[in-house]
């Protein structure tokens, strides 16, 4: 499979919509553009200069669904029809008080009675720091003591998690909890395994994320699956290659400790690809969400799925991409009959800027993504043309 049906990929884009993307790549596809974007949208903002409607017109309407989950079901339905399924996020970020989290909840519970009116929304996802402060998990990370006014935001935290994935197993609907940085993740670990003995016995309401660029997650990936023999409990994994590398390279280095991260890319797709291997291996205990932009890893997860003779529609795997990107591999897999999602984060223009940022500087650091997108417009605007 090369993935390059671009008349499958493009069936739902108009040439309009073809040449706003490609010119939106073509400008991300130059760092020193990036850089200078994100310092005049910024200083835009401060200055209250009346930029949203160019950005909606342009990357947000690219990489978002919509201001709304009422504007964003028009895309959920949209791809519906062409059996992509999706999951809305209110990509609004910077929580940092307890009204904040308590907000972030809010927002999290409203996505979740949205999607459980369609069958096109079968998941959901939170950040984990949207539902409490970093420092907090980067103390529990550390096993430092809480004080007690700590003690009760921690609960405040577990509570959180709780009403959310509740109210999930009510409805029929798994839950992403995102990753996050290295040094607290190991407390969102913890909470994540108690959360998936609690609510996983019947089926993966919990999904855990998993950033395969980093190293030993593999080895954690099999503590799971003990774990999961010895709780009897479903393992919920959406599996990436990961979002925070310079930060944590960086960071790393500041403060003198190994890079968490893995040497080269080839240790990370070797990583990633040995992790699907030892799920399809155990998929009668793991449900699997493969996250990710690389052509090579979606054929090298069907290929294995032939070998082990799992059909193309079992209910243990899914295939997920970024709205915006890589429908070449979304639209094709679900046109052969295997579970694709699509993220849509949704929000106001203004709120879901930094998200967009993020978009575009990862975009930028991922060698040939963009070319990649670049080249396959091109070959579907020349098809129209000739066709």
């Amino acid at each position: 499979m090369r993935f390059n049906n671009t008349k499958t990929a493009f069936s739902l884009k108009s040439n309009i919509e073809l040449r706003r993307a490609y010119f939106l790549f073509k400008l991300i596809s130059y760092p020193i553009l990036v850089r200078l974007g994100k310092y005049i949208i910024n200083l835009s903002i401060k200055l209250r200069l009346p930029i949203k409607k160019i950005i909606r017109m342009t990357v947000f309407d690219q990489f978002c669904a919509g201001v709304n989950t009422k504007d964003s079901m028009k895309v959920v339905n949209l791809l519906g029809s062409k059996n992509v399924k999706s999951y809305l996020h209110y990509s609004v970020e910077a929580a940092n008080t307890e009204k904040d989290y308590d907000d972030c909840l809010s927002s999290t519970l409203d996505t979740l009675e949205v999607s459980k009116g369609s069958s096109f929304l079968p998941f959901s996802v939170f950040k984990p720091t949207g539902y409490g402060s970093s420092k907090l998990f980067e103390k529990r990370a550390n096993n430092s003591q809480l004080t007690d006014d700590e003690s009760l935001a921690w609960k405040r935290i577990i509570k959180r998690f709780e009403i959310t994935f509740d109210k999930a197993k009510s409805m029929g609907i798994s839950v992403f909890v995102d990753a996050e940085e290295s040094w607290i993740q190991p407390a969102i670990d913890q909470i994540v395994e108690q959360m998936m003995i609690k609510y996983n016995k019947n089926r993966p309401v919990v999904f855990h994320t998993l950033q395969m660029y980093r190293k030993g997650r593999l080895n954690y990936l099999k503590e799971l699956n003990e774990k999961s023999l010895q709780h009897k409990f479903i393992v919920g994994i959406k599996l990436v290659r990961g979002a925070y590398m310079e930060m944590e390279r960086s960071r790393a280095i500041s403060k003198n400790y190994p890079s968490p991260i893995c040497d080269t890319k080839n240790d990370t797709d070797l990583q990633y690809d040995q992790a699907i291997s030892f799920m399809f291996d155990n998929i009668d205990r793991f449900s699997m969400f493969l996250g990710s932009h690389n052509e090579a890893s979606a054929r090298k997860a069907i290929e294995m799925a032939k070998k082990a003779k799992i059909p193309n529609n079992h209910p243990n795997i899914s295939f997920g991409q970024l709205y915006g990107m890589s429908d070449n591999i979304t639209f094709e897999l679900a046109d052969l009959g295997y579970r694709v999602v699509k993220y849509l984060p949704y929000g106001p223009v203004k709120e879901v800027i930094p998200y967009l940022i993020r978009r575009a500087n990862e975009n930028t650091s991922v060698a040939g993504q963009t070319n990649r997108e670049l080249n396959l417009i091109l070959e579907e605007l020349d098809r129209r043309k000739t066709s």
